[in-house]
């Protein structure tokens, strides 16, 4: 497991948001795994730095999605046991900061999430900003660049695998699909992955559904994977289908099979 704070850039003058004593911003698992596939789960956890409190929100509201992805951490670390993968965990709250959206974007601090409103984020000064970003954002990405900087030194291929996963339903409206396979340029993957589950035909999948990437709304996808030009993809799994470890399990197993199924399509050897 790496320590990352080991990454965290820090000026002496600046605002210190985490306490020597908090976690880091990012776990990794299998750091030197043998498989292709460099594993991302950008929103699996719910804890917020001591410093913020609660940012006024209730617990129960914490618990939802609006905080995290549920259920996609097992899944990332059953899926790196299964693959032999490395991963890389995100160890705080979207509701701090999102390390899945550009800096300065509308949904990079967000004031309300769905109809919750997220008090401890309004009128925060340059320096509040700064801190979130320089201790939360910075750290994980500077960890996925070396990895995949790595690779690319020693010649090993890389393919990025986002992980997410999404409600059930969503402002009153039920989603039918289990499983989400999402891109934006480049299709190689996702293709792949899309032409096999429908050859299984006992799921609903969402093609770009329920959501679809893009610059203005993802980072990790058009940053690490397509300005490096990298084979990648998004998978979302619905949350529901994520409650528990037998789940999580099961659903590794499967999303591990695929996924190597699909490297072969696209990489024939």
């Amino acid at each position: 497991m790496d320590d990352g704070r080991r990454c965290t850039v820090e000026a002496a003058s600046a605002r210190q948001l985490l306490a020597p004593d908090e976690p880091p911003p990012f776990r990794v698992e299998r750091a030197n795994g043998a498989s292709p596939f460099v594993l991302t789960a950008d929103h699996a956890s719910r804890r917020l730095p001591r410093a913020l409190g609660t940012l006024g929100v209730e617990e129960a509201e914490l618990s939802r999605h609006i905080a995290w992805d549920i259920g996609v951490e097992a899944l990332a670390l059953a899926l790196a046991e299964r693959l032999d993968a490395f991963t890389i965990v995100q160890g705080y709250s979207r509701l701090a900061i999102d390390v899945n959206r550009p800096p300065g974007s509308p949904e990079s601090i967000v004031t309300r999430s769905e109809y919750t409103a997220i008090p401890g984020n309004a009128g925060l000064s340059t320096q509040d900003v700064e801190a979130r970003v320089r201790e939360l954002f910075q750290p994980y990405h500077a960890r996925i660049r070396a990895e995949l900087d790595r690779r690319e030194q020693l010649g090993r291929p890389a393919v990025l695998v986002a992980l997410h996963s999404f409600t059930p339903s969503y402002a009153g409206s039920s989603r039918p699909w289990q499983l989400g396979v999402l891109y934006q340029r480049d299709t190689r993957l996702a293709h792949a992955l899309l032409s096999l589950l429908a050859e299984q035909g006992d799921l609903v999948v969402g093609d770009n559904q329920p959501y679809s990437v893009s610059d203005e709304t993802d980072y990790a996808i058009p940053v690490h994977g397509e300005q490096r030009g990298i084979a990648h993809v998004e998978l979302e799994l619905r949350q529901d289908l994520l409650l528990d470890a037998g789940q999580c399990q099961g659903w590794a197993e499967r999303v591990a099979a695929l996924l190597e199924r699909a490297y072969t399509v696209v990489f024939p050897s």
